[in-house]
């Protein structure tokens, strides 16, 4: 059984996750913002903890990591102003790294997407510009820094039902990556420790999760 921490804890994936991590008895703690949220969170047999990323220091932080084994990033602004998006998307997100680090949590998986990086090319002027840019100077921060990370990257989101299956990588053609999967390959990820220092990009497809998650290499 592990200590988790799910940072972002009432997005669909998060309590998807919470879900399956709980079943599989794990110990999870989901950080909110909302208290009205606290329900949804007991419901997947995870535990809600009342955080404000944004306003949370990297040492307050630090104290609510501090006893983990694993941080799952998968929280965000969710299209807000693109001064929200840098706030969550990147800024807390770095500060969450240097908080796991500090605490001693040396695992941690980041929910991305497929496509992110310095080198995203999405224009100044596409409202999607903060979140690439974002996702791409937190990703970059997490593969420099000390931490046995996972960078999961999923493509466009749906909301199909999980099928189980998905392809990695050039072998992904699908349109979608249904949320459920991602929370599937989330749950393999964090007992997987071959995808440490990797980022796993798919699409809804034909390979088992676990038999995917397992060929990383």
């Amino acid at each position: 059984m592990k200590r988790i921490v799910i940072v972002g804890g009432h997005g669909k994936i998060a309590l998807s996750l919470a879900e399956l991590l709980s079943g599989r008895g794990h110990h999870v703690h989901s950080l909110i913002r909302n208290p009205d949220q606290e329900s949804d969170i007991s419901a997947t047999g995870a535990m809600p903890v009342i955080a404000d990323i944004e306003a949370l220091s990297t040492e307050e932080l630090s104290e609510i990591f501090t006893g983990n084994d694993t941080i799952v990033f998968a929280a965000g602004a969710g299209g807000g102003s693109p001064e929200r998006t840098y706030s969550v998307d990147r800024d807390a997100a770095i500060r969450t790294m240097d908080a796991a680090a500090h605490a001693g949590v040396d695992r941690y998986i980041m929910l991305s997407y497929r496509g992110a990086g310095l080198d995203h090319g999405v224009p100044e002027d596409n409202s999607f510009f903060a979140y690439a840019e974002s996702k791409a100077a937190a990703d970059e921060h997490l593969r420099k820094g000390p931490l046995h990370y996972t960078i999961v990257g999923p493509g466009s989101l749906s909301s199909e039902a999980a099928s189980g299956k998905i392809d990695v990588g050039d072998a992904a053609t699908a349109e979608h990556a249904a949320r459920d999967n991602v929370a599937h390959v989330l749950a393999e990820v964090i007992d997987a420790d071959n995808t440490i220092g990797h980022t796993i990009e798919f699409m809804d497809g034909s390979t088992p999760i676990a038999e995917a998650v397992a060929a990383i290499a």
